[in-house]
């Protein structure tokens, strides 16, 4: 007889437990914000897991195409990508990666190579790029016409080929500055950077990426570098859909990252 009068008062402490649950509302999803909340508070980036953006729950929230969302001038992190906004139709993406396997459809994308004024191949990105593209791009650069003995692309200028075993559809080829050789370093690079992104939108390229131009063993410094590569494309906010930085390495990741933060 105790023990079923002690189960059947258990029994009504479970059912009054279930109908108190019960009678509280469940949060309604529409009172949730609909696009990302963005994290603005002092970021360490001393390592690359500390990149991120505290997003709250939301319902059909919109990220565009281009993978951010419609919150002007702020960044995102998508995957393994920072998205930065440079207008309501174009993003800007940092990302690290090899840039020779990066495309986006083949038909209107382009990645820039970092070349030598005889643009026949040489070390770093440069020779990574001609050896995926295949023995056709040293044939297609070989024919442009030198403006100087030796010279087809002075420093800060632009040339553009045929992709061929690339997937995406041209190469844009451009000279940056050897730092503490040349004068007018900064000019140089950024005319490196503007000229590539003039010379895309002649050709209707919608969708460009950057390696880190003159990082490699023209020894420009990443932090001055990576500021003149981020101001330069915000002169063209409205012109391309996306523009990427492929970087090979945490540093120089982290320095472009840097700069994004700033000046974005």
């Amino acid at each position: 007889m105790t023990r079923t009068l002690s189960l059947l008062v258990g029994g009504a402490r479970a059912l009054q437990a279930i109908l108190v649950l019960g009678a509280r509302k469940a949060p309604n999803p529409r009172n949730l914000p609909k696009f990302p909340i963005f994290d603005f508070r002092p970021l360490s980036i001393q390592n690359s897991a500390t990149f991120r953006v505290v997003v709250a729950q939301m319902e059909e929230s919109p990220v565009s195409q281009a993978g951010i969302s419609s919150s002007a001038g702020r960044r995102e992190r998508v995957g393994e990508v920072d998205c930065f906004e440079l207008s309501p139709s174009s993003v800007l993406k940092l990302q690290k990666g090899d840039i020779t396997t990066w495309f986006v459809d083949g038909l209107t994308d382009a990645i820039v190579n970092a070349a030598n004024e005889r643009m026949l191949g040489g070390g770093g990105v440069d020779g990574a790029i001609h050896r995926a593209a295949g023995p056709e791009l040293k044939m297609a650069c070989y024919e442009m016409p030198e403006v100087l003995p030796g010279v087809r692309c002075p420093t800060g200028e632009a040339r553009i080929t045929p992709a061929f075993q690339l997937p995406v559809s041209r190469v844009i080829h451009t000279v940056g500055p050897v730092y503490g050789v040349v004068q007018n370093a900064e000019f140089l690079l950024r005319s490196a950077y503007r000229n590539s992104l003039k010379l895309a939108k002649d050709k209707n390229i919608q969708y460009i990426a950057f390696p880190a131009i003159s990082c490699g063993i023209y020894s420009y410094p990443l932090d001055e570098a990576s500021k003149i590569a981020i101001t330069t494309v915000k002169e063209f906010p409205n012109d391309f859909k996306e523009v990427h930085f492929v970087l090979f390495s945490d540093d120089i990741y982290r320095a472009w990252l840097e700069a994004a933060l700033e000046f974005m």
